[in-house]
């Protein structure tokens, strides 16, 4: 990958090219140099620089290999903003002036303005420009623009010589490798493997994070599962020693994705205990562990606890493995969701993409079953019909994507999507009733970040929103949040 490559990637990468302003007919077509002259109204985002992610960010000008802008601004914002002017340097040329950077690699050096007010004007002559608070909430403002860019021009200010573009989102770290622990289970006396994600029980929870040393997440929804959505697994409390999540044998499912109006990566959980006076042996199936119960050899008892167990690998069959692994923010949707899938490790990995929660946090997740087989077909996961009988029940949360409008790392190709829920509330579900948000005008199109902000634009009538129904069918996708940071 040459330079120019990494360096376009990451010039992409900063955040809001969307806030560039449509540029007017006075963008003059020049060889080495361009005019550029507007007003636009902005909206700050969350600042993607390292050690800014607590600051807001409104990019005016943004970035390009060998790109220079000239000229002058003038202001008004909601409140006192920073000006931020970014020039393009060479990381090693950095020795200790101030900078900025996405990744660490990609370093600008930055001047930064504090007048101390909302509004006034400033001559302009750097890589990138744009307005700052050091405040976590967004700011509006509106800027002028008169000024010139000397060199290539970025690529977001051209589309076959016009001067019209489509805005376009490009968030730093949106896709990113996690490796997850595999476990070992039994169908059918043949092996499984299978990841632990999530649980509506907080003892389970701690138990079996320590064990993985990777963090399951508590999902007190699933506790609300229909039955039709849920498959069983056995998990021995006693007898012969193993690996299993309480230290013996290994876990017993009642099906693989290969019994498909069966199979459910939400599973409810079954205990076993070898009775006293019994000697104990590894029983390999459903069936067997049945046959032990009539005969008076075990005990079993049906549990409220319910663990988000997919399976990763089973008798004949997988989940497909990525053979591109090259790994970029703009990284697409379809195709395979895992990277490695390493038996010898036991460990699998797969992509976490980004996403914002209802409040606007960053959130990662990952993909490993869907409904119904169009979509789970496309994004390379295992359709699980089961799901669809969760599609009203107060197990799933609801994430919105986006159909157009701003161009990003959604699963639509467009801006990424919003969960009604996050990471450590009482409310998160891994299981995902997907809703499908529309841009009624363009002329109106801006970033969303929260469900508040969905509201607001529904009610305004900017946008429609409405379930997804691929194929006539509830649109479900069992997608865990997670930290891939851990």
């Amino acid at each position: 990958m040459n330079k120019y490559f990494v360096m376009t990637i990451i010039m992409i990468m900063i955040t809001t090219i969307l806030l560039v302003p449509l540029l007017t007919d006075q963008f003059v077509n020049a060889k080495t140099l361009k005019k550029i002259q507007f007003t636009q109204t902005l909206t700050s985002m969350q600042d993607p620089g390292q050690g800014h992610e607590s600051h807001q960010l409104a990019i005016i000008l943004s970035p390009d290999k060998g790109a220079i802008y000239h000229g002058s601004i003038t202001y008004s914002a909601s409140e006192p903003v920073q000006i931020v002017v970014l020039h393009e340097i060479d990381k090693e040329d950095a020795k200790g002036q101030p900078t900025w950077t996405v990744d660490g690699n990609t370093v600008f050096g930055l001047t930064l303005v504090d007048p101390g007010t909302n509004s006034g004007s400033y001559e302009f002559t750097g890589a990138a420009l744009a307005l700052h608070t050091k405040n976590t909430n967004k700011f509006t403002t509106t800027v002028s623009v008169d000024g010139w860019i000397r060199g290539q021009t970025p690529e977001f200010m051209e589309k076959k010589g016009e001067t019209v573009f489509e805005p376009s989102l490009k968030l730093s770290r949106s896709n990113v490798l996690t490796e997850i622990p595999l476990h070992k289970a039994l169908f059918e006396g043949k092996s499984v493997y299978y990841i632990i994600t999530d649980t509506n029980d907080k003892k389970y929870a701690k138990e079996i994070s320590e064990k993985q040393k990777w963090k399951v997440e508590i999902a007190y929804p699933l506790s609300k599962t229909p039955k039709e959505s849920l498959s069983d697994v056995y998990i021995f409390l006693n007898g012969t020693k193993g690996n299993g999540t309480r230290g013996f044998q290994d876990e017993v499912f009642s099906s693989t994705p290969a019994q498909t109006e069966q199979y459910s990566a939400i599973h409810s959980i079954t205990h076993v205990t070898w009775k006293d006076n019994q000697e104990p042996k590894v029983l390999d199936s459903v069936q067997q562990i049945l046959d032990a119960q009539k005969e008076d050899k075990i005990k079993l008892e049906k549990t409220s606890a319910v663990i988000n167990m997919p399976q990763i690998v089973w008798p004949d069959g997988q989940m497909s493995v990525r053979k591109d692994k090259n790994l970029i923010d703009d990284i697409p949707y379809d195709g395979e969701q895992i990277f490695e899938i390493n038996q010898e490790k036991m460990t699998v990995t797969f992509v976490a993409h980004r996403g914002w929660g209802f409040d606007g946090r960053t959130i990662y997740y990952i993909e490993t079953d869907a409904t119904p087989s169009g979509p789970a077909n496309v994004m390379g996961v295992t359709n699980v019909p089961t799901l669809v009988k969760a599609l009203n029940s107060t197990a799933v949360i609801d994430q919105y994507q986006f159909t157009n409008g701003i161009k990003g790392s959604g699963s639509l190709g467009f801006q990424p999507g919003i969960a009604s829920t996050a990471l450590g509330d009482d409310t998160y579900s891994p299981l995902c009733r997907i809703s499908i948000v529309t841009w009624n005008e363009s002329s109106k199109v801006s970033v969303l970040e929260t469900i508040d902000d969905i509201n607001v634009k529904k009610s305004t009538g900017d946008v429609t929103v409405e379930l997804a129904k691929p194929m006539d069918s509830g649109y479900i996708v069992n997608c865990p949040f997670i930290d891939p940071f851990q």
